[in-house]
């Protein structure tokens, strides 16, 4: 008995996701995931997330903008003092060889 065959899906069909899932997608990116790996895990694309993640902030309010910037102004001071820490490693070995 020959299979039926399935109808092809439109390729403009779009694709709906409820509110749940887009709160959980941005929380995976606050949670510092990057927005590229979680598109990738859930199958979408990562400017959905940035759209996403953008249109939370707006209802949030400025409560959450200003956490926003304070995350950004945390995670510019963890690089700076990651870069401190490893050229004092440099240093420190460089001055360890004299010994």
């Amino acid at each position: 008995m020959p299979r039926k065959a399935t109808p092809p899906v439109p390729t403009n069909a779009r694709r709906k996701f409820t509110e749940e899932f887009r709160r959980q997608a941005i929380q995976m990116i606050l949670d510092g995931h990057t927005a590229t790996s979680v598109a990738q895990r859930l199958g979408i694309d990562p400017t959905l997330l940035y759209k996403w993640k953008a249109r939370q902030l707006e209802h949030a309010g400025p409560v959450a903008s200003t956490l926003e910037d304070r995350v950004q102004q945390l995670e510019a001071e963890l690089l700076r003092v990651t870069r401190e820490r490893d050229v004092l490693k440099n240093a420190l070995a460089i001055f360890g060889r004299n010994e």
